[in-house]
């Protein structure tokens, strides 16, 4: 009988494969959790997009670290992908929050076989054969990926019309003057303008 597993319950499992990985490289890991989740900015930058962040266990009420591992990744076995990523976040846990990106972190993620800039590093050819093999004992990654939609245009003010009915003089304003108090009609004291009401109009955002 074949058990699902769900992708919180993958990537605990990853973790526990990549333990001896990071023994071999001098590092130990913590316990920790692991799951998909936006990273709290640049989840969906254009520019330096942010796929993986680590929380230390200072921010956790348990004491244990936490890592997120963007729901825009799906495939495992690319440099860049969901492992590599998960590499690069547990290198964080065993530098501790001090080291940031910088010479520590820099060993360590070497040493573990992620190459390019500390801040976007992917897999050598080495670790990615290695997290290829993690990834045929998992099985496939159960998750499918986000793709965000860019179609929504943001509305531009809306000039809403108030008009007398009597003389048919007008003037617009914004919704906000509105709200303050419609205006009354200047010719004649005809008394308050009325807003126009357009039926199946989108409200205002």
């Amino acid at each position: 009988m074949i058990i699902e597993i769900n992708r919180e319950e993958w990537l605990q499992r990853a973790v526990q494969k990549l333990r001896p990985v990071f023994i071999g490289a001098g590092h130990t890991i913590p316990e920790l959790r692991v799951s998909v989740g936006w990273p709290s900015k640049g989840g969906l930058a254009t520019k330096k997009r942010v796929i993986g962040q680590c929380f230390y266990g200072q921010c956790a009420a348990d004491g244990k670290p936490q890592l997120f591992i963007s729901p825009l990744l799906e495939e495992v076995g690319d440099a860049g992908g969901v492992l590599p990523t998960l590499v690069h976040e547990v290198c964080h846990v065993a530098v501790g929050p001090d080291a940031k990106h910088g010479p520590r972190f820099v060993k360590v993620m070497k040493a573990l076989g992620l190459t390019g800039k500390p801040t976007a590093t992917v897999a050598g050819e080495e670790l990615l054969v290695r997290l290829r093999a993690i990834s045929t004992e998992l099985g496939p990654f159960p998750h499918s990926k986000l793709i965000p939609i860019k179609d929504h245009k943001p509305q531009s003010t809306r000039m809403i019309k108030c008009a007398c009915a009597q003389c048919g003089y007008q003037i617009r304003l914004t919704r906000k003057w509105l709200e303050v108090g419609i205006p009354e009609c200047p010719v004649d004291s005809h008394g308050e303008l009325e807003q126009e009401t357009k039926f199946n109009e989108p409200p205002d955002e």
